[in-house]
């Protein structure tokens, strides 16, 4: 008989377009169905020697065990949403990472997908992912408003907001000292002798971009420093705008001698600014970023533990779905001043 016949054969044999039901897992083991539901959900009452007939069977027909009925009895899908900013961006790696590896020790699986800092993307994947049942959310937000997930919170959707806060709804948060860091970055510059220091960030309706800014002028403040809006620059993490804002503070009336830069993106862009200037200046970043040890000088950077954050994040949320919390709460993790040389300049004016 030819090859192709004998595979018709075969696919034919094997319920060609449909997956292996336990029925036909129970047929080719010759035993009932509920000794199949017994290997396959891991109960006990079975023998060895069934159990590897069972085992065999599965193997063979390639058989996966359909979650939704479980689903439907229980009220639990074993998985969870994780609502990033930005794929693409290194900083949320290793706490998507940390998120995978908390949902992966309770057994539940991990769904995640980008707003792309659009919060009526946000709000679409949210309640796309809720409309699949997921037991719980751990959301970076894009919007400032999620009174869209109320409905979804009453109704049992365990939620932790991370890096940012929700807005206008009670909920568990994790974030990065924010305020605290950029306090610590822009003073580690005004002990070096620098005055005039300018900021870059994201834009000002990020939370993020918000408490930077205010440990900024907090530090500036503290050391009796008077900032001039035109050290100041707030706005999207493009190369070109940041471009334009660093080479304006850089040959202004009162050019500055050291720039903090918002996040690691920002952090890059003005690397490549202050590379073509005839005279050094001081650089400290919000964010650490992959070779920033290995420039010359390295930069010197404000780090915090995205993985930390994930890894919180998602043990709080597992926490919740245990019913062993109550009441919302907002943790803050500390930040890490790193030292590698482009924050230790002194000004050259």
């Amino acid at each position: 008989m030819p090859e192709t016949h004998r595979r018709a054969e075969r696919l034919a044999g094997s319920r060609y377009g449909n997956r292996p039901t336990m029925k036909d897992v129970a047929a080719r083991a010759g035993v009932g169905l509920k000794t199949v539901s017994r290997v396959v959900n891991g109960e006990p009452g079975v023998t060895p020697e069934t159990e590897r007939r069972v085992q065999e069977a599965i193997d063979a027909l390639g058989f996966r065990r359909n979650d939704s009925a479980r689903v439907l009895r229980k009220g639990r899908t074993a998985s969870i949403g994780l609502v990033l900013e930005d794929l693409s961006d290194p900083f949320y790696g290793p706490l998507s990472r940390a998120v995978e590896e908390v949902a992966r020790a309770h057994g539940a699986l991990l769904i995640n997908g980008s707003s792309a800092e659009d919060p009526e993307r946000e709000q679409e994947l949210v309640l796309a992912l809720c409309a699949r049942r997921v037991d719980g959310l751990v959301v970076i937000p894009a919007g400032d408003d999620h009174r869209y997930l109320e409905p979804e919170l009453k109704a049992g959707v365990a939620t932790v907001f991370v890096d940012r806060p929700a807005g206008h709804i009670a909920a568990d948060v994790v974030v990065s000292d924010n305020h605290g860091g950029a306090r610590d970055g822009v003073a580690h510059l005004i002990a070096h002798g620098h005055r005039r220091i300018g900021f870059i960030g994201d834009m000002p309706r990020i939370h993020t971009a918000a408490e930077r800014l205010r440990g900024y002028r907090a530090a500036m403040d503290g050391a009796g420093i008077a900032v001039e809006d035109a050290w100041m620059s707030l706005g999207v993490t493009d190369p070109e705008r940041v471009r334009r804002a660093a080479e304006g503070m850089l040959t202004g009336p009162s050019p500055v001698t050291a720039i903090f830069t918002g996040n690691n993106r920002v952090t890059v862009t003005v690397i490549r600014v202050l590379a073509e200037q005839p005279r050094p200046v001081a650089l400290v970043g919000f964010d650490d970023f992959e070779l920033a040890d290995l420039l010359q000088p390295g930069v010197t950077v404000v780090a915090q533990d995205a993985a930390a954050l994930g890894r919180t994040a998602a043990e709080r949320l597992f926490r919740q779905l245990d019913g062993t919390l109550l009441m919302p709460e907002r943790i803050v993790l500390p930040t890490r001043l790193i030292t590698r040389g482009s924050g230790e300049l002194p000004p050259t004016d």
